[in-house]
């Protein structure tokens, strides 16, 4: 893996150099956008609005719009505005891991000890494992400030990416019933299904099956033939009762 960031954790007076590597990746097909008249694949310039002309990648600058002219931001600005967060990423506390919404996390980042046999690296994630906490810190990268979270995964310390409380929407527009009742039977059955229905995680179980359905379609119509489609088969319909669901689906879950 190449790195896309070098600086350092910083805790206390501690500094760990470290690197950034992408801890995820897409699994989404690759579709190119063709013209349906004759599948010439559709390309997208960089086009001068004045001149019409297409603009080299070298030539391109960023700008902000600014009492209707545009201010020039070069590379040094970006760091500029914020040195110090561009190069270490500076836990400020710490918090519970099971404590960070989920609706917060956005993308995560393997990190690596910059040097070897880094024991400064060796502690910090030994700490974390044994206390259950993370690091909160904010950090620069590309040219954009992040709050993050570093916390312990197997043998890597890992920067998790996580969102502003501004960036997060209210849930007034939602027209969600402020209240509704939940018989204390009901609510009993509920527990009992979720504790029917609770294992230990195994996320490796779970795959991308749409994509690989999805896959098999275009080997079919590559090899010109019509490709099978699933039919959706009708549930028996349940009654309205909210406790015979339950208990219905306790039975459903106990019978398999």
């Amino acid at each position: 893996m190449r790195s896309i960031w070098t600086g350092s954790i910083g805790f206390g007076l501690v500094s760990i150099p470290v690197k950034l590597f992408s801890a995820v990746q897409e699994s989404r097909l690759d579709l190119d956008m063709l013209d349906s008249r004759d599948h010439a694949h559709i390309k997208f310039q960089r086009v001068n609005e004045n001149t019409k002309k297409e603009v080299p990648y070298d030539k391109i600058v960023k700008g902000y719009k600014y009492n209707d002219d545009y201010v020039i931001i070069e590379d040094a600005d970006f760091e500029a505005a914020a040195p110090e967060k561009s190069k270490v990423i500076e836990i400020e506390s710490f918090v519970d891991i099971a404590s960070v919404n989920p609706m917060y996390y956005e993308t995560s980042y393997y990190t690596a000890p910059a040097t070897k046999k880094n024991k400064a690296y060796a502690l910090l994630l030994s700490a974390l494992k044994k206390s259950g906490k993370a690091g909160l810190a904010r950090f620069v990268l590309r040219s954009t400030e992040s709050l993050c979270v570093v916390h312990p995964v197997e043998n890597a310390l890992v920067v998790t990416r996580i969102r502003f409380s501004q960036q997060i929407r209210e849930q007034e527009e939602l027209g969600l019933d402020e209240k509704l009742d939940v018989s204390k039977k009901e609510l009993d059955m509920g527990l009992a299904l979720i504790d029917q229905y609770t294992e230990p995680i195994d996320l490796s179980k779970y795959k991308d099956e749409y994509h690989d359905e999805l896959l098999k379609i275009i080997e079919q119509k590559a090899k010109g033939k019509r490709p099978t489609i699933k039919k959706l088969k009708p549930k028996a319909a349940k009654g309205d009762d909210l406790y015979d669901q339950l208990m219905s689906s306790l039975k459903v879950k106990k019978g398999a």
